[in-house]
């Protein structure tokens, strides 16, 4: 990419792979030995004889650059062997209650709201115990709905750190010194309680534009609530308060300053010679899903409850929290960071000083450091990200979802409480939150954006967060993090249209600061302010993600020329 020039990024025409009998066969055979499971049963085989051939072929080729390719892989697998496994720390809930309340157990048969089947547990238990295909296929649920995928939590990664190694501990071999996947809040704890709080705050606020959050007055009851929890995990001002603007905001560099809105959602670019408003279709306002006992319980069974989502006629710009719910209900993978890349080039961000063509006069990037390396690494590292989270979720975790917790406020506050073993902190069950929705909804369930709830895969960490931390990790890699974003703009209050953002802080919005806004974004937008992920969820992912693409960006970088 030229970075001179301000024109949509050109990438080249991709070449167009050989459609041979050749090719079609190998692609079948392939697929068809996945499918019965030939490949997989004999990785362990060939993964022990691999070193013994790699010698081999080695001793006998005099390429150098064969013998280059081969030390740059042997030493890659063995710098990451020396990483041990992190502790993996759960927050005990799984072995506190009995009828597990306080796990995910989301399509599983249930019994009663709250309640799983524990026979059908038991199934769900002995396949992930296990990791075998079939023993999912055994699992006991209670409709059509499908689990998400368990099995890519158990894939393996050619470039970076194994998903092992990544736990309740720091990660110094990436550079991470924080720990990275802490044991999420228990469910009678006071943060688990506060979390909820901001969840159905959030319910409450789907259809307030964040540019009116500071005279909203359910903006102001909300962050006067927040404010008095000494457990909430959001960001403060100077005095210890939660503000209006404050509020579903993330606590890294930068998400605290300008519009609520990352300017990566905002500004206009092109992919390739196609322009983008960055204008999305969104949910309409006022439709909410799961607030009775009837459709609650059939989601949780996984059965479709027949409701419809109700999409809006006119496409608007991000500008509230059911617009960002109604994109990350079905945004690509990397849609987000990838669009935030194109951003950056039709604003001509600098590239990372690091970066060797960053002032060659002669070469530019391509390949290796420009266009088609981020765009390409961006994707890497989102798949890499996700399965890392999935072995947390899968396999570490199994953190029920919010609308679970939003469900044993229900059944204490209606009188149903002794039906469960688990009881949440009395912080939610006073809260003004809880009343204020059961007035509007009528009951005490937790609000739903989509009508299927959360997917159908536990909560923590969220998908959404390690992606977005992954992908913003390896934009940072590539572009100057300090270049302040040029004519920053807000939505208006309808989405209608884009403003000039003319804040005192309007000068401070860098690459790297709305890179951490958009992750935060992104994840809140399919987590908190859709009711399916914890605050927690969130900033635990993005941690991991974040250490995930550095590992595997350590890896790549040996690679270059």
């Amino acid at each position: 990419m030229n970075q001179t020039d301000h024109r949509p990024i050109n990438e080249s025409k991709p070449l167009r792979a050989p459609a041979g009998q050749s090719r079609r066969r190998f692609l079948s055979q392939v697929t068809a030995a996945l499918a019965t499971g030939t490949v997989l049963g004999k990785l362990p085989r060939a993964a022990a004889q691999s070193s013994d051939v790699g010698i081999g072929l080695s001793a006998r080729s005099s390429d150098p650059r064969l013998k280059q390719s081969y030390a740059i892989r042997v030493a890659a697998a063995k710098r990451e062997s020396l990483i041990p496994a992190a502790p993996h720390t759960t927050n005990g809930d799984e072995e506190r209650y009995a009828d597990k309340c306080g796990t995910y157990t989301k399509g599983i048969l249930q019994d009663g709201i709250g309640l799983v089947n524990l026979n059908a547990y038991q199934s769900f238990r002995d396949a992930i115990n296990s990791g075998n295909f079939a023993d999912f296929e055994k699992v006991i649920t209670g409709g059509p709905r499908t689990m998400n995928g368990p099995l890519g939590g158990r894939a393996f990664a050619l470039e970076g750190s194994d998903d092992v190694q990544f736990g309740d501990a720091p990660s110094p071999a990436n550079q991470i010194n924080q720990v990275v996947v802490p044991p999420p809040p228990a469910l009678a704890s006071e943060t688990y309680g506060t979390e909820l709080v901001e969840l159905y705050w959030a319910s409450l606020l789907r259809d307030v534009a964040f540019a009116d959050y500071a005279t909203d007055p359910l903006a102001k009851q909300a962050a006067d609530e927040l404010s008095r929890m000494p457990s909430y995990l959001g960001p403060r001002d100077g005095r210890g308060k939660v503000t209006p603007d404050l509020l579903f905001r993330g606590t890294y560099p930068g998400d605290a300053l300008g519009p609520y809105l990352s300017q990566f959602q905002l500004q206009p670019t092109y992919m390739g010679a196609q322009p983008m408003s960055q204008q999305v279709v969104t949910f309409l306002p006022g439709v909410d899903y799961m607030t009775d006992p009837t459709t609650f319980q059939q989601v949780q069974n996984g059965i479709d409850t027949g409701a419809p989502l109700q999409f809006d006629a006119k496409p608007r710009y991000l500008h509230d929290a059911r617009g960002l719910c109604s994109f990350t209900h079905v945004d690509v993978l990397f849609q987000a960071y990838f669009t935030a890349y194109l951003v950056l080039g039709s604003m001509g961000a600098p590239l990372n000083p690091g970066n060797p063509y960053a002032f060659s006069t002669k070469q530019n990037g391509f390949g290796t450091f420009g266009g088609p390396d981020i765009a390409a690494t961006l994707t890497a590292a989102g798949r890499h990200a996700l399965n890392s989270v999935w072995y947390q979720k899968w396999w570490v975790h199994l953190r029920h979802r919010p609308e679970s917790g939003g469900a044993i406020v229900r059944q204490i506050l209606t009188g149903a409480g002794n039906t469960l073993a688990g009881r949440v902190n009395d912080n939610v069950l006073n809260s003004r939150a809880v009343q204020t929705s059961a007035s509007k909804f009528g009951d005490y369930f937790l609000a739903q954006s989509f009508p299927e709830g959360s997917p159908a895969h536990p909560a923590y960490p969220t998908g959404h967060g390690a992606v977005a931390g992954a992908c913003i990790t390896v934009l940072k890699f590539f572009f100057d993090g300090t270049f302040v974003l040029p004519n920053p703009m807000v939505s208006s209050s309808d989405g209608l249209s884009l403003l000039p953002y003319t804040g005192a802080d309007a000068g401070q919005l860098t690459v790297s600061g709305e890179l951490n806004k958009l992750a935060n974004n992104v994840s809140f937008g399919h987590g908190i302010l859709a009711g399916i992920h914890w605050r927690t969820d969130t900033s635990s992912s993005i941690q991991l993600g974040e250490a995930v693409a550095i590992s595997m960006l350590q890896d790549r970088a040996a690679t270059y020329a």
